[in-house]
């Protein structure tokens, strides 16, 4: 996405172009969904219904011992404040995670499960900002920053801070993304550059699209974590295949069935025809 500065100066005027940014965590997603959404080995149905304003949704999953697990959860918003998840596990567990969003670009969120954490987002234009404090514990807070500079183009980073145990700066990542057409990518630099990872996602057509996913280091200068595609069918759904760096060759259908009712199969095998398993999941 693109946004224009009209300069104040006299005809002819100047154009400056920047590129939307988003979050540092979400650069190379689109490559990154194609390679890893919808491969599943469970067995699951999701029912959502909407009492009101009240959107209640009922998640079961069958364990390795054919035991079947559910959890309840409902999302609604009031006064400004939306609860964007309350949800009771089948072990007894709480999530809760709710979200308030001012108009000058901030957003203030709280997400509760096993350890509880208050967030900030902060965006405006081709800057996007994040910050992650542990509240539970105050063990950590964690910061991002992404930055759009034009053509295409973004960088950022995010970094993490121990507050106890190892304090100190306990994590660094720097990268950028970069989309033109069809064609996207992003870099991610660990830490002390010890290694890169790419992420390219290549639209060949409206219904082909392929991805990879590969990490780069002095020992090994090219491994190939994934490498897939997907192909939506007409009046089927999207078909979407993988084979990753061990061995294993993964592939999904997703479609929707009949009117607001989305099936999912999916199902890997290892290349020397052993390990087999399947998954199955229905949304409706």
């Amino acid at each position: 996405f693109f946004f224009r500065f009209l300069t104040p100066l006299t005809p002819p005027y100047v154009f400056l172009t920047f590129t939307m940014a988003t979050k540092f965590a979400d650069i190379g997603k689109g490559a990154k969904d194609l390679l890893n959404d919808d491969y599943t080995t469970k067995i699951s149905l999701k029912c959502k219904k909407a009492a009101g304003p009240v959107a209640v949704t009922i998640e079961t999953e069958q364990g390795s011992g054919g035991a079947l697990s559910s959890k309840v959860g409902t999302k609604f918003s009031a006064y400004g404040l939306s609860f964007d998840k309350a949800q009771m596990k089948a072990d007894g567990g709480l999530v809760l995670e709710t979200s308030m969003a001012h108009s000058s670009g901030v957003k203030l969120a709280f997400k509760g499960n096993k350890g509880a954490d208050v967030c900030v987002d902060y965006k405006n234009g081709n800057i996007y900002a994040t910050g992650v404090l542990d509240v539970k514990d105050m063990s950590r807070f964690s910061t991002s920053a992404c930055l759009g500079i034009g053509s295409g183009m973004m960088v950022g980073g995010n970094m993490t801070y121990g507050l106890s145990g190892k304090t100190g700066v306990t994590g660094l990542n720097v990268g950028g993304a970069y989309a033109s057409g069809p064609l996207s990518a992003a870099l991610n630099i660990a830490p002390k550059a010890s290694s890169l990872n790419c992420d390219i996602l290549y639209k060949v057509n409206k219904d082909i699209s392929i991805a990879s996913s590969t990490v780069h280091s002095k020992d090994k200068p090219l491994d190939v974590l994934a490498v897939g595609g997907a192909y939506h069918i007409c009046s089927v759904g999207t078909l979407k295949a993988k084979i990753g760096s061990n061995g294993i060759l993964s592939a999904s259908l997703v479609g929707e069935v009949v009117p607001k009712v989305t099936v999912t199969g999916s199902a890997s095998v290892s290349t020397s025809g052993e390990n087999f398993k399947y998954g199955l999941g229905i949304v409706m």
